[in-house]
């Protein structure tokens, strides 16, 4: 463990260039003196490391020092070659240097894991689209792409969810991948930073202008506090419905927006009772009315009468019979209640 360690450390020097003993005793989980006696074992295997006293002071190596550090374990290496999605590298323009650098990276270790690091690529593919889904047209991509890296500002034409267009300068910085989908972060004038769909920016052009991004902005810690604001304030709309148990599986494998929330033990008569959470009341009519006869409504009480006139509608605007007839042929087969 302690040969692991002194690696770590060793490697975390060269890439941060200099670390306090806590901040190595933290990420280490050891304690201050432990990373002292490391530090003491490091310098007597020749390795030139000195610490600096002082505000900024701490464990650094000498100036230019560099190794070839060849010590992977075989689960570091496997998490270096498990694939990547295809599609969003494809996007990212990356799929071909993401090849040649994990070949560059097998010629470098050791040859005894060579071979097993070839066959992380034959056992675990990782595949981020859904089954249905179809990738979206982003004709600005490249352009948001050169932006990010460049931290010049652009002048996006926009379309929101409810088909508002407007135009808005904005200061690039960076890119999410959500599934397939592609989220743009990028900073207001006024400094808020916001999300927008790509595929929804109609232009994006680069403006002569550069700027500076925020300081510590981590999009990573950004977009998981971002997602878990936006589930936050969802609106919820809850149904108790009753399925055959055959249906179970059938009831998330959808593209609409619901949610299995609990499933209880199977009744008397066969079916089991499930909790679905939709968005909306109307996610709910449209997405249950697909089951037609195939499913149970419990609660609420008054959803089975609001499908009911929904399915109505649909008869009555595709000229399929009148109300009366339409009534006196499905009865309660349609839509059950309690």
């Amino acid at each position: 463990m302690r040969g692991d360690r002194l690696l770590t450390i060793l490697l975390m020097l060269q890439a941060q260039g200099r670390m306090t003993a806590n901040e190595l005793a933290e990420k280490l989980e050891v304690s201050e003196r432990t990373i002292y006696r490391d530090m003491d074992a490091l310098s007597g295997a020749g390795i030139p490391v000195f610490a600096e006293r002082g505000k900024n002071g701490g464990w650094s190596l000498l100036e230019n020092f560099q190794t070839n550090l060849t010590g992977l374990k075989e689960s570091e290496i496997q998490a270096l070659f498990v694939s990547p999605s295809d599609q969003l590298l494809d996007d990212l323009g990356l799929t071909r240097p993401s090849e040649e650098a994990r070949n560059k990276v097998i010629s470098s270790i050791p040859a005894i894991y060579r071979e097993k690091a070839k066959e992380v690529w034959n056992r675990i593919y990782i595949d981020t689209s859904s089954w249905r889904s179809r990738k979206e047209k982003i004709d600005t991509f490249d352009v948001l792409k050169d932006a990010i890296w460049q931290d010049h500002k652009l002048k996006i034409v926009y379309e929101r969810a409810d088909g508002q267009i407007s135009e808005r300068i904005v200061e690039p910085l960076g890119l999410v991948a959500k599934g397939v989908n592609w989220y743009f972060i990028a900073a207001k004038e006024n400094g808020e930073i916001r999300n927008y769909r790509a595929s929804r920016i109609h232009t994006a052009v680069t403006i002569d202008e550069t700027f500076c991004r925020p300081e510590h902005f981590n999009i990573a810690r950004y977009w998981e506090g971002s997602k878990k604001a936006f589930i936050e304030e969802l609106p919820i709309y809850d149904v108790w419905v009753k399925v055959p148990k055959s249906m179970l599986l059938t009831l998330s494998f959808t593209n609409h927006f619901v949610r299995v929330v609990e499933v209880r033990a199977q009744d008397h008569d066969s079916f089991i009772p499930v909790k679905l959470s939709f968005h909306t009341e109307e996610d709910a009519k449209r997405y249950l009315l697909g089951f037609a006869d195939q499913l149970i409504i419990i609660e609420p009480e008054d959803l089975h009468h609001k499908i009911f006139q929904l399915a109505e509608s649909i008869v009555v605007s595709h000229k399929l019979g009148d109300k009366r007839q339409f009534r006196k042929r499905v009865g309660d087969c349609v839509i059950h209640s309690y």
